[in-house]
């Protein structure tokens, strides 16, 4: 679990982020949603230590990261995983060379004990053997993603972020790469937290959703309470289209 408390995050003088109280639960998608510019990102930067915050705790199961030292800090993120919103693969390194290079960084194994955990992670993603030694300009945006999600938990994390997962991806795609990090969640019993616009994202797999608007939390609550909360940031942001307005509609018509 992720408890944030009373962040404040300014750039120039300029507040992005004010008085943000959230937990973060653990097992559970919990995602961060708002608009452009709404601070989304820098919340999820801040909680990862990208950022340093002007007040306020960070608690990764109690250990305070904006107490900790850089010695302490290093140690934790051994235990953090990330899905970079592009993929962030390396292009002149092998499918499974990508899997392996935070091995080869972080860990103590052998070059045999690393392939075979590497391998595990892809098959977990339902990455098959033959593709083990293409480049990821070789493999389509999706398969990318997959390998990306095996590099992220092949350090056994505590802790999974998510930069906007589905970016760039088409909608069948989109709902591959969701169900499968919200699998890998449970599984693991990982605390995940997904930044995300996504609405179908947000529909499908928001155990735990944080609207942020202007700085602040505007709304938590989970996707099934979505269609019946008459919080006004959060409508206007999930029911916008047209078709988002049906579909709540719908929903509320056959309870």
């Amino acid at each position: 679990m992720i408890r944030v408390e009373n962040l404040y995050k300014s750039f120039d003088g300029k507040t992005v982020l004010s008085d943000v109280s959230a937990d973060f639960y653990s097992g559970k998608v919990n995602q961060i949603i708002g608009q452009s510019g709404s601070g989304k990102t820098v919340l999820m930067k801040s909680i990862i230590g990208l950022f340093q915050v002007d007040s306020g705790s960070i608690l990764y199961d109690g250990r305070n990261l904006t107490d900790m030292k850089m010695r302490d800090i290093k140690l934790l993120r051994r235990e953090v995983g990330m899905l970079f919103q592009g993929s962030a693969l390396f292009d002149s390194l092998t499918v499974l060379q990508n899997v392996m290079f935070p091995l080869e960084m972080f860990s103590t194994m052998t070059k045999k004990e690393m392939e075979e955990r590497a391998k595990f992670c892809l098959s977990r993603v339902n990455i098959q053997p033959v593709t083990y030694n293409l480049m990821p300009s070789e493999i389509s945006g999706g398969m990318q993603k997959r390998v990306a999600i095996a590099r992220a938990i092949t350090l056994n994390p505590r802790y999974l972020f998510c930069d906007e997962p589905n970016s760039g991806l088409d909608p069948v795609t989109s709902l591959v790469i969701d169900k499968l990090i919200e699998e890998i969640t449970e599984e693991y019993d990982i605390t995940t937290i997904v930044n995300t616009h996504d609405m179908n994202s947000i529909m499908e797999t928001g155990a735990h959703i944080i609207l942020i608007e202007k700085g602040v939390k505007a709304w938590d609550g989970s996707k099934d309470d979505i269609f019946t909360s008459d919080n006004v940031s959060l409508n206007n942001f999930v029911f916008a289209s047209d078709l988002f307005k049906l579909v709540k509609d719908s929903v509320n018509c056959k309870r």
